[in-house]
């Protein structure tokens, strides 16, 4: 399925894949205050600038790279009693989102997307993302929802866009992936899609384009940027 991708003319763009922490909703916060926690019990020391680098990261993977900072390990049981333990935590935090806690401008360009036919699909890393996207009432508009209980190959790997593709039965390359984490331009990258990083410049400096959030952006705004790219 992947190399028939590629093999297919450059078109107009199609399609939309969103990550959902830190592009749709900004539950980062609480990954960081779960995951702070999680540390402090396990003595490793963990900032806010580690925590940039599991933003659309693996829950299994994540602990592997805190595990690698602090050169320490667990065994099997503890490994899996610490992901179950970070999980709850997260999940006593984002049980109390509600619409409110969508990102500025998402609703209203999520609407614009939609009403122009344009195809919308979710591809995080995230386990809990349907879960969350209930919470905040947009479930609706993703035609595809790919998350993290459907891979086994965590971003970098392209595995959670290239099932998005996929399942919307479009090829790669007329698919355009809203990130804000390094990983997940990196993922999109090896997918052969173009991607807007969402967040700060110097650190997304790898995506295709760049903005700081959705607050005013427009589809014809992204139909510029789609042309730009090309």
């Amino acid at each position: 399925m992947q190399e028939l991708y590629y093999l297919c003319p450059m078109n107009a763009l199609k399609a939309c894949i969103f990550d959902l922490d830190g592009v749709i909703v900004d539950t980062a916060h609480f990954h960081f205050l779960a995951w702070k926690r999680l540390t402090d019990e396990l003595d490793i020391p963990f900032t806010t600038e580690d925590n940039e680098h599991l933003k659309g990261v693996s829950r299994v993977d994540s602990l592997h790279f805190l595990l690698r900072l602090a050169g320490k390990t667990l065994t099997p049981e503890a490994f899996e009693d610490a992901l179950k333990r970070k999980n709850e935590w997260f999940l006593a935090h984002i049980s109390t989102m509600t619409p409110a806690d969508a990102l500025a401008g998402i609703p209203a360009f999520l609407a614009e997307l939609k009403s122009t036919g344009m195809r919308i699909a979710l591809g995080s890393a995230s386990k809990n993302a349907r879960l969350i996207l209930e919470r905040i009432q947009l479930t609706h508009y993703f035609e595809v929802l790919i998350d993290g209980n459907q891979i086994e190959k965590a971003k970098p790997a392209p595995d959670v866009f290239l099932k998005g593709a996929e399942g919307l039965q479009l090829a790669c390359h007329d698919c355009l992936v809203f990130e804000d984490g390094i990983a997940g331009i990196e993922a999109a990258h090896h997918a052969q899609m173009k991607a807007i990083g969402i967040g700060r410049q110097d650190v997304l400096h790898m995506a295709d384009y760049v903005m700081p959030d959705f607050q005013g952006f427009t589809v014809g705004k992204l139909q510029d940027i789609w042309r730009e790219m090309h």
